[in-house]
């Protein structure tokens, strides 16, 4: 298996890299690989930098992917109908405050021209005891006939605010109440329904000409979730909740891809589960590129009893020659192999104690290739 995949690096390397003069020098942890710039950046490398880091032990957790809890919204009605439109589909994203369903109802016409009629009234009173209090000021009517005028006007406000009421009970928006004069009577049976974040729907539970509020009841039609941040739910056994605390920073990683992202530590909870003696914590990461999706299955590296030190690289970096680990130190002339001691280990990340100096520049991926052509240049050189 071994000999297979260093052939196969040896046959890539040859395809991608034509023509790559060799030089293997005597001293074993000094060997040279000879490329252009071109072919450096041909390889892909990925050449970075030596420089200080934190290296620490960690604990790996399952955990799956769910919904921000913040950010779901539900979208109901509390009013007897039926639904006359539908614009959007699962998976459809959506805006606030974009229509996304119509209701046909006799009970919102029935609220709606209530409100009318009551609004008219209250201005008409409402002008007529401003009048009435003008002439009651200058002595041309009765108290009397002013107190009457008072009385109707408080009943005709009293009135118009409690149909404004019904209004907003049935989910209409101040604004959606304010433009119901100037609405067409034929439109006045129609009620929008709006998304009030935005996001993607996630379910649509009716269609088109189903009975919506029945018995007075509540009828959910979409969810909408937006997927801009995500949680991760982990559990994590009660022997480690010591190392776990909130805001603390932890990465997440994709158990069916290579995929990685920092989160942060949310919640951790005060209960175990009876069965398992683990508790739930939950994460946050921010999903803005959209690569995690709720119900996907991930692990945790949780760092811990962590510190600085003065020079680490990715474990990727290192390759074994002749029994030593060494790494590939890029050069004007391309690469030439470096013996390296190791000192503490994490995930992914290695302490490097002799045979680097901060600000030297290495390859950290695809150094299997480099390694494959230092092996192909010892055979030649043995021929």
């Amino acid at each position: 298996m071994i000999r297979s995949r260093l052939l196969a690096a040896a046959l890539w390397l040859a395809a991608v890299l034509p023509a790559v003069a060799l030089d293997t020098q005597s001293d074993a942890h000094h060997q040279d690989v000879k490329l252009s710039d071109r072919q450096v950046e041909a390889g892909r490398f990925a050449v970075a930098p030596v420089s200080g880091g934190t290296i620490g032990r960690h604990i790996t957790v399952p955990g799956s992917i769910v919904p921000n809890g913040d950010r779901i919204a539900r979208v109901a009605v509390r009013l007897l109908g039926t639904v006359a439109e539908l614009r959007k589909r699962v998976g459809d994203p959506v805006q606030a405050g974009e229509v996304i369903a119509v209701i046909e109802s006799r009970e919102v016409a029935d609220a709606k021209s209530d409100y009318l009629g009551a609004r008219l009234l209250f201005e008409l009173q409402q002008k007529l005891f401003n009048r009435s209090k003008t002439l009651f000021e200058g002595k041309v009517v009765s108290e009397n006939e002013y107190l009457r005028a008072e009385v109707t006007f408080q009943d005709a406000r009293v009135k118009y605010e409690a149909a404004r009421q019904k209004l907003f009970a049935l989910s209409l928006t101040a604004q959606q109440i304010e433009a119901l004069p100037q609405q067409p009577g034929e439109t006045l049976r129609l009620q929008e329904l709006r998304a009030p974040i935005a996001g993607r729907v996630a379910e649509r539970r009716v269609e088109v000409g189903s009975l919506v509020g029945r018995e007075g009841q509540e009828s959910e039609l979409f969810v909408i979730i937006d997927q801009s941040v995500v949680w991760a739910d982990l559990t994590i056994l009660s022997s480690d909740l010591p190392k776990v605390s909130v805001g603390q920073h932890i990465t997440i990683a994709s158990e069916t891809s290579s995929e990685t992202s920092p989160a942060t530590v949310l919640s951790i909870s005060p209960i175990l589960d009876k069965d398992t003696r683990a508790a739930r914590v939950v994460v946050s990461i921010d999903n803005a590129a959209g690569h995690w999706r709720p119900g996907a299955f991930v692990t945790a590296q949780i760092p811990f009893e962590q510190s600085e030190a003065p020079i680490v690289i990715p474990a990727s970096a290192l390759q074994t020659l002749e029994g030593q680990s060494s790494v590939f130190v890029r050069t004007p002339e391309g690469f030439t192999a470096r013996a390296v001691s190791l000192g503490r280990q994490d995930s992914g990340r290695v302490e490097i104690t002799t045979g680097l100096v901060v600000g030297e520049h290495i390859a950290t991926a695809n150094t299997f290739v480099l390694k494959a052509d230092l092996g192909k240049s010892a055979i030649e050189h043995q021929h």
